[in-house]
């Protein structure tokens, strides 16, 4: 289940082609995440797209070539001005004047293009793992790599496979190994496998033919940079096997931007490291007016805990009314703000207990388990991890509520996303922190093979 659904969606028509594109949020602002490689549809930003629509607007497009996009012949369909032309007609009849523009690996040719092309329109540029042949001088690269993309051979092996014949013959299997390289930070499992499900959308001939349109080399490219006025932030993972980290850098310093490097991350690290990336993206892209600084002595102010309860299941939310009467019989002048959502708000409200207004932006978590359910049945272990971008959508929530006030401990019955994220970015732990949980790992199913061992186990090492 998605966190949110789009507020508006239909589709441009350009030179015969239809260009599916979605409208999340209101504002003044908007900010655009182009597609990318017709490899992936814009599903690949479905950690950002729930935190950026609660705060501006968001345009999403899937481009040619994949999701909900026309899948035109031919390479001259596929061209890096083609994309730009896309990208734009797609704000033009969205009502997006101008927009905050965020990019990832090929993204980058087209906001480059925007960018210097038609820079009334471009606010603001974020470049993710930007694929864009800035250094070394690649021309003569580019042709022993054409030549290599072309050539027959009894096996293909490692990036062998990065090869037209061996697409055809075996498109799945390019895909396994392709984003086995995109992802190669540990436990990425599900990664991988959305970007496969996403890739099986379209056809090795796509791809063949995104590769044949590449129309951007590296003195155009170099040219288009230079001239690019609006603010810049790169984005690159210093561990990632698709783009070197050195272009990243690269572009920054041309552009006069700034440049994030993110240790331990690969060529995704929008996906893997997803909080640290929105954090980054939101501060540059909407910056907050500054606020004077008010302080409160802390022994002139109460205590304030906040819970968040599990929605799974009605026995949480007893158990957890009980220790919360239990912490003001210690604490007298403890305040408690509840951070959950229905069924547990029914509880809450009946025990008149104060719910955080941040409660209402949280995903359905009961939902998406009740869709995930069949008839007497349920794979709990599938169904948590198909629950990855609704965590990540409502651990975001929770950041901003523990920024919203001074909260000297943070509880959560089973909030797997709160203990999952911080574990993540320990960074971010600010107070004393409770975790509360009747589980304490996965076991694999009988019967479903070695393929759900494997992945229990790698949940369980993670």
């Amino acid at each position: 289940m998605r966190p949110r659904q789009p507020d508006h969606q239909g589709y441009t028509v350009r030179d015969g082609v239809r260009l599916h594109r979605e409208v999340y949020g209101e504002g003044d602002r908007t900010v655009f995440f182009l597609p990318t490689w017709s490899i992936v549809d814009s599903r690949f930003w479905k950690c950002q797209v729930p935190y950026f629509a609660r705060h501006c607007r968001v345009l999403t497009m899937d481009g040619r070539g994949n999701g909900l996009s026309d899948r035109p012949e031919g390479a001259a369909a596929y061209t890096d001005e083609t994309f730009a032309a896309d990208c734009l007609a797609v704000m033009d009849d969205s009502d997006t004047r101008s927009a905050g523009i965020v990019s990832l690996s090929n993204g980058a040719r087209w906001a480059l293009l925007m960018a210097a092309e038609h820079p009334e329109r471009v606010e603001s540029l974020v470049f993710v793992a930007p694929a864009l042949p800035l250094v070394p001088p690649f021309s003569e690269v580019r042709a022993s790599a054409d030549v290599a993309f072309r050539e027959e051979h009894d096996e293909y092996v490692d990036w062998m496979k990065y090869n037209a014949n061996y697409w055809l013959l075996d498109h799945r299997g390019f895909l396994e190994f392709f984003f086995g390289r995109l992802f190669p930070e540990p436990h990425s499992t599900k990664q991988i496998e959305d970007c496969i499900s996403w890739g099986l959308q379209s056809t090795p001939e796509v791809l063949i033919a995104t590769h044949d349109g590449q129309s951007l080399m590296q003195p155009r490219i170099n040219e288009l940079a230079s001239r690019v006025s609006c603010p810049v932030l790169v984005i690159h993972g210093d561990e990632d096997e698709i783009v070197a980290l050195s272009n990243g850098a690269a572009l920054a310093e041309v552009t006069g931007g700034q440049f994030l490097q993110m240790e331990g991350s690969g060529h995704g690290p929008h996906a893997r490291d997803p909080v640290a990336v929105n954090l980054a993206m939101r501060d540059f892209l909407l910056p907050a007016a500054p606020q004077p600084p008010v302080h409160r002595r802390a022994l002139r102010r109460p205590r304030r805990a906040i819970f968040v309860s599990s929605p799974i299941g009605l026995g949480h939310a007893r158990r957890d009314v009980a220790i919360a009467r239990e912490l003001r019989k210690l604490v007298p002048s403890l305040e408690i703000d509840w951070l959950a959502q229905d069924p547990v708000t029914r509880v809450l409200e009946a025990s008149r207990e104060r719910i955080h207004p941040m409660s209402r932006d949280l995903a359905s978590e009961s939902m998406h388990i009740e869709r995930e359910s069949g008839p007497h049945r349920l794979h709990v272990f599938e169904a948590f991890r198909r629950m990855d971008e609704i965590l990540i959508s409502n651990f975001m929530v929770f950041l901003e509520a523990v920024r919203s006030k001074d909260y000297d401990l943070w509880i959560g019955d089973e909030a797997w996303e709160v203990d999952y994220f911080l574990h993540e970015n320990p960074e971010l732990k600010t107070a004393a922190y409770v975790w509360l949980t009747d589980i304490v790992a996965w076991m694999p199913m009988p019967g479903l093979g070695e393929r759900d061992a494997f992945l229990t186990a790698d949940y369980n090492a993670e």
